[in-house]
């Protein structure tokens, strides 16, 4: 083979390489898109008036409308940080209504290394907590000395026994319950280094059932303060 033949061949090789990464890189923007138009449709069938509030973090997408009354927000987010084991994809759904609580309340499920979606581990004080709680729960909060109506909190919070649920979040402007969707696939993950989460969609039954677990903590603590009062 001749030298030009080899320039030529090499060439020809880097050129196919060149457009094989193209594809690539095209087609997962189009994957990524036609997900996005899947949440979101999926959003707007339990949060009919919902717009994308997305500030443009990488790997998070937030919608904010309103739900049976009041205004609530969902949102995606992928936790790609170097401590955790696999890339997990998380779905982050509040209710952004007043809570009669005297400061932050967060429980977070068998914490172990720090995430992309909460501040619990910014939190410096640790409530010793009733026993309604699941055993894997820990409670912390941003006030010393603070008292939480826990048993009324426990009594509304039975969706963290089926084990996707990762974090209750309470604070005066609000209740959020963040859940796990998915991890990533752990070969793909493994030698490519790509947090792929397969077929992991949003489900309008999921959003509905969180959405309604928010506002039922909610609802019962407001109750609550308004019958000490």
């Amino acid at each position: 083979m001749s030298e030009l033949t080899s320039v030529l061949f090499a060439g020809a090789i880097v050129f196919a390489v060149v457009l094989h990464l193209a594809w690539l890189a095209r087609s997962s923007r189009n994957r990524a898109r036609a997900a996005l138009a899947d949440d979101e449709a999926a959003i707007r069938a339990v949060i009919r008036d919902a717009i994308d509030v997305s500030d443009g973090t990488a790997g998070v997408a937030t919608w904010a409308g309103s739900h049976k009354g009041e205004r609530a927000q969902v949102r995606t987010i992928v936790d790609t940080l170097a401590t955790r084991k696999l890339p997990a994809r998380w779905l982050s759904v509040s209710i952004t209504e007043p809570v009669a609580v005297p400061g932050v309340f967060d429980m977070m499920m068998r914490p172990g290394s720090p995430t992309t979606f909460s501040n619990f581990d910014h939190l410096e004080h640790t409530l010793p907590k009733t026993a309604a709680f699941p055993d894997e729960a820990v409670l912390r909060t941003n006030r010393k000395g603070v008292v939480f109506p826990q048993e009324v909190i426990a009594a509304h919070a039975g969706i963290f026994a089926e084990g996707h649920a990762k974090e209750l979040l309470i604070t005066p402007k609000g209740v959020r319950i963040v859940w796990l969707l998915a991890q990533a696939d752990r070969a793909r993950y493994g030698v490519f280094r790509q947090a792929a989460f397969g077929d992991a969609r949003l489900d309008p039954a999921l959003i509905e059932k969180l959405l309604g677990a928010a506002s039922s903590v909610r609802d019962a603590i407001n109750q609550c303060e308004r019958q000490a009062a």
